[in-house]
């Protein structure tokens, strides 16, 4: 019974084995490519102790295959790009973000000399499960800087979600225990995440639940993330409550810190639109 169903197999293989006119057979009566001059057939030892032939690959179908792979699978990889970018919950401020309209400003060259050399250096950045942590004060330019390396990534063809905690909690809000594994997976599936503004959500048993789990299975998929934060290094690593550590302690497993300090742009900014304003005005 076992012998005809495979019987019936290596028949099935052998009318696929896709014969060229240009094939021939060899000295040994086995069967070879025309093209690669390599084997399509070998023979093997049958159950019964009879010697059977069947079908193998040759050389450039296998490489064919391989190439056909490839192809694919860099189609999945723009469909996966391509969902990314339509996915993505990135304020439309930071969408156009990116280095060359980087301001140089209150010492911040060491914040671009990062963001661009993560970029350069993503594939071993990713390879080692290596994330960044943007912390400090408001308005100093934390969340401008992951959106350029979001922005530079996905323009290197490389996936990408920038979303914060606040809109995934809002999203999972009456998920069942399926979408919110669906939703998970979402977020997994991009090469890096973008996660900006932590500390900002509720600070209930369930978000803080979520967020610890949004954290943890980013690291179990040895995938990395940066994290933009208002809260300071010291408050991160001074929390006593074991909701907080737990979060706080996975982080620093995954993200570099780096600290933006300074006077907030936004604040900068609004004062210069008030005296231009004034000028205006007031003559």
């Amino acid at each position: 019974m076992i012998s005809g169903v495979a019987e019936t197999a290596l028949s099935n293989i052998a009318g696929n084995s896709n014969i060229m006119p240009e094939d021939f057979t060899g000295e040994d009566g086995l069967l070879y490519c025309g093209k690669c001059h390599t084997r399509k057939e070998r023979e093997i030892i049958w159950l019964d102790g009879t010697v059977k032939r069947v079908p193998v690959v040759c050389k450039c179908r296998a490489e064919a295959e391989r190439i056909k792979k490839e192809q694919f699978q860099k189609q999945e990889e723009m469909r996966n790009i391509q969902r990314a970018k339509i996915s993505s919950m990135m304020d439309d401020t930071f969408k156009t973000a990116c280095f060359e309209n980087f301001q140089i400003r209150n010492g911040n060259e060491r914040h671009l000399k990062i963001a661009q050399n993560y970029c350069r250096e993503f594939q071993k950045m990713y390879e080692r499960n290596q994330g960044l942590l943007f912390f400090g004060t408001v308005g100093t330019g934390k969340s401008y800087t992951a959106a350029c390396i979001a922005n530079y990534l996905l323009e290197k063809n490389i996936s990408v979600v920038m979303t914060s905690f606040v809109r995934i909690l809002q999203e999972m809000q009456g998920f069942d225990r399926e979408r919110e594994e669906a939703f998970t997976y979402k977020l997994n599936s991009v090469k890096l995440l973008i996660i900006d503004d932590l500390g900002a959500e509720r600070s209930t048993d369930y978000a803080l639940e979520k967020v610890y789990g949004i954290i943890d299975n980013r690291y179990r998929a040895k995938k990395p993330l940066i994290l933009t934060t208002n809260l300071t290094l010291r408050q991160m690593q001074e929390a006593t409550d074991i909701r907080y550590t737990r979060i706080y302690d996975r982080i620093f497993e995954m993200c570099y810190p780096l600290e933006f300090s300074g006077v907030s742009w936004r604040k900068r900014e609004a004062a210069q639109r008030y005296e231009e304003t004034k000028k205006l005005l007031e003559g």
